[in-house]
């Protein structure tokens, strides 16, 4: 027996850790999450810490740099572009690029690919219309979703921690669906405070979430079957 809990509303993934990501009309799940997901990464060249990634803590500005597949059906063979603010386009590669984040950190930096992906936690979020419904009402005004890079945004009444511990599966029974085990809330940080269009950073977000939800926002899980995902999905509780 199965439960229709929701419908896929929007899907997302994002090729560089901290940038700005892309979205996505279908998604590839495999054993390590999206496919593209978190797949580079910039690090603190002299940072020897369990935690050696240049993010938007050190530089906000990243969150103003998008990064895109080339060619989104083929995130395993294709290059990455970064749409810079300034409105051109540069390789990830670009000597350019890497000079103006270590200005900005004040620090050398190097680029690097992680195969599975690089992730703080598990590899695939979620939320639901209601759970970021439920922000907005306490916080007492609109709050854009891109602050929390979610992967996959599902339609639905309910709040996401309600499926902790279940199955999630994405499609028809007889399509191709992926399915994911939910784990835990997403302990949140100062990059939500962090606006996705102007760098600029509202602290009351951040402490609306910590007072109003224990500092969480969505849901971890990770992948039980790879498969697809696609916006307009029903989401189904399985066994």
């Amino acid at each position: 027996m199965t439960l229709i809990v929701g419908h896929v509303s929007a899907l997302a993934r994002f090729p560089v850790k901290s940038m700005a990501g892309e979205a996505l009309p279908i998604a590839e799940l495999d054993w390590q999450g999206i496919e593209g997901d978190r797949q580079y990464a910039f690090v603190r060249a002299q940072n020897g810490t369990r935690f050696p990634w240049l993010t938007a803590r050190e530089v906000p500005g990243m969150v103003l740099h998008r990064a895109r597949f080339a060619d989104p059906s083929a995130p395993k063979t294709c290059a990455i572009a970064i749409d810079t603010p300034d409105g051109g386009s540069r390789s990830l590669h670009d000597a350019g690029l890497h000079a103006h984040l270590a200005e900005a950190a004040r620090e050398p930096v190097s680029l690097i690919q992680v195969a599975r992906g690089v992730y703080d936690s598990m590899p695939v979020s979620l939320q639901t219309s209601a759970g970021h419904r439920a922000l907005e009402a306490a916080h007492g005004g609109r709050i854009d979703p891109r602050r929390f890079r979610i992967n996959v945004t599902i339609e639905s009444e309910l709040l996401p921690e309600q499926w902790q511990g279940l199955r999630l599966a994405f499609g028809d029974p007889s399509e191709d669906g992926a399915i994911v085990q939910c784990a835990d809330p997403i302990q949140r940080c100062v990059l939500i405070t962090i606006d996705p269009d102007t760098g600029a950073k509202d602290p009351t977000i951040l402490r609306t979430v910590a007072q109003r939800f224990s500092a969480c926002y969505g849901l971890y899980s990770a992948p039980a079957r790879p498969g697809l995902i696609r916006v307009g999905d029903p989401v189904r509780v399985v066994g």
